[in-house]
């Protein structure tokens, strides 16, 4: 890939040249797996490699230094080239400097996280690191294979993927170290025109929001959207039935988590870096970043104020979780989100390995790429804060 995808045009030409004298002596040169970094979108509707301005080759330069190369996600990505700054240098922190974990303990829940929700491609990108740190082949066999300090952390990861409002101060207490579930939260990643001019009660708020949970759990990706591939990568977890389930589903009640109680900015941001110091400034960069990002376009329409359509995006979400504002009337997500936007949105964030092209294109379909792309960001970040909320509650919980 370095006569495609290294960020350096001498490297390129000189690995080119390389591949053209292998041919030559009738060696059999390997074909890359796919074209461009996404099945979404077309390779010529990407950043290309070569043709990106100063900003972003700046960043695919730092990039390619400190990994080694230019995965699909930072190709992607560059689309909005202040986030990727914001995510690169936060992922650099939690999985090179130094922490309370090895680093091949920390690749290894990388692994974990992704192979959660059945993700190939970020699972081998952490399977070649663990190996490259000095991580036991051994542990890929299985979780079993792992260390108990590890093996502990596999209920947390499930509940964190997939139910995280069933997060208690009980499960903080089967880990070993906060630290430790601290770098796992960290991981769980890798992963939107008009408003009722008089003001709603708090009655009438309230009214509105549990009725926006309870629609919410009966948006559904159709289970006639063709299926991603299979991807044998249950070996890194258990209890591989284990999924997403509507938290307000089949009579279970779970008490509304409400912002005011317990948000970020107030709680979770100090006790992060209490917890792993510097990593609450960096989440909190990217949430604002990806919060606040804005071109002021629209399809192909300038100067426009989309902060009340990422505030739906970013609140519907939430609301899915059971995350309440009681200052954000819920109405207000029927009126800009459809319902084909929903089902993006509920698969992405809930089911994300369901995620089709089919899915992808139906929505927003006169939009750029780009702009789809920052709602894929929205949702990532949304989610993570989500989770984040969940499990920084117990642990505050426990530690009092």
């Amino acid at each position: 890939m370095l006569s495609k995808r290294c960020p350096f045009p001498d490297v390129r030409e000189k690995s080119e040249a390389i591949l053209s004298g292998v041919q030559e002596l009738g060696i059999r040169i390997p074909r890359p797996l796919g074209h461009g970094p996404s099945r979404f979108i077309p390779e010529k509707e990407t950043i290309q490699v070569g043709k990106e301005d100063a900003t972003m080759h700046t960043l695919f330069a730092e990039s390619f230094a400190t990994l080694g190369r230019l995965d699909n996600v930072t190709l992607v990505m560059v689309f909005h080239p202040q986030y990727l700054e914001s995510f690169l240098k936060t992922q650099h922190y939690l999985l090179q400097m130094d922490g309370p974990l090895p680093l091949h303990y920390r690749h290894y829940i990388g692994i974990m996280a992704a192979a959660r929700h059945q993700c190939s491609y970020l699972v081998n990108l952490h399977v070649n690191d663990f190996l490259h740190v000095g991580g036991d082949p051994k542990w890929l066999n299985g979780l079993e294979n792992a260390p108990q300090k590890l093996q502990n952390l596999g209920e947390l990861n499930k509940m964190l993927a997939h139910r995280p409002w069933l997060i208690t101060k009980e499960h903080i207490e089967s880990t070993e170290s906060v630290c430790e579930v601290e770098a796992l939260m960290e991981k769980m990643k890798q992963l939107q025109e008009c408003r009722d001019e008089e003001e709603a009660s708090q009655e009438e708020m309230a009214t509105r929001f549990e009725r926006e949970k309870r629609e919410s759990m009966f948006v559904c990706s159709s289970e006639d959207e063709e299926s991603a591939a299979t991807r044998d990568v249950s070996r890194h977890f258990e209890d591989t039935s284990y999924g997403y389930k509507d938290f307000s589903r089949h009579g279970m009640h779970v008490p509304t988590f409400r912002v005011q109680d317990y948000s970020w900015e107030d709680h979770g941001y100090s006790l992060v870096n209490r917890l792993y110091p510097d990593v609450g400034q960096l989440l909190d960069e990217k949430f604002h970043i990806a919060y606040n990002l804005t071109y002021n376009t629209m399809a192909m329409h300038k100067d426009v104020d989309t902060s009340m359509l990422r505030r739906a995006i970013w609140n519907y979400i939430h609301c899915m979780f059971g995350i309440r504002y009681d200052d954000y009337d819920y109405g207000e997500i029927n009126q800009l989100l459809d319902r084909s936007f929903k089902v993006y949105i509920k698969t992405v964030v809930c089911t994300p390995e369901k995620t089709t092209k089919r899915m992808y294109d139906s929505f927003w379909r006169q939009f750029e790429h780009s702009e789809k792309v920052h709602v894929n960001l929205l949702l990532v970040e949304a989610r993570m804060q989500a989770e984040l909320l969940y499990a920084l509650r117990a642990i505050t919980r426990y530690m009092t």
